[in-house]
C-alpha cells in the first residue's frame, strides 16, 4: 500500500493496512467489532475512524494490563 492510504478504503486496501487476513476482518466488520459501514454489498472504512479505533484498542490493553500488574 502506498504511504498515503485514502481517506474511504476497502476491505482489500483495510487488510493490507492493518495487516491482517481479509476473512478476519470480514469477520469483524460483520460482527460490528470494527468501525465500518456497508455500501450497498460493499464494506466501507474510514482511516481516521480505524486509527482511532486502534489508538482505543492500545489504550483499552494498556489499561487492563496496568490492572492486572502486581507492584
Amino acid at each position: 500500500m502506498n504511504q498515503n492510504p485514502p481517506a474511504v478504503m476497502t476491505i482489500s486496501e483495510v487488510a493490507e493496512y492493518l495487516r491482517i487476513p481479509r476473512a478476519s476482518l470480514y469477520k469483524l466488520a460483520q460482527r460490528g467489532k470494527i468501525p465500518c459501514q456497508k455500501v450497498g454489498r460493499h464494506w466501507r472504512f474510514r482511516r481516521e475512524a480505524l486509527d482511532l479505533w486502534l489508538d482505543a484498542s492500545r489504550a483499552q490493553d494498556d489499561h487492563k494490563q496496568s490492572a492486572t500488574s502486581v507492584d
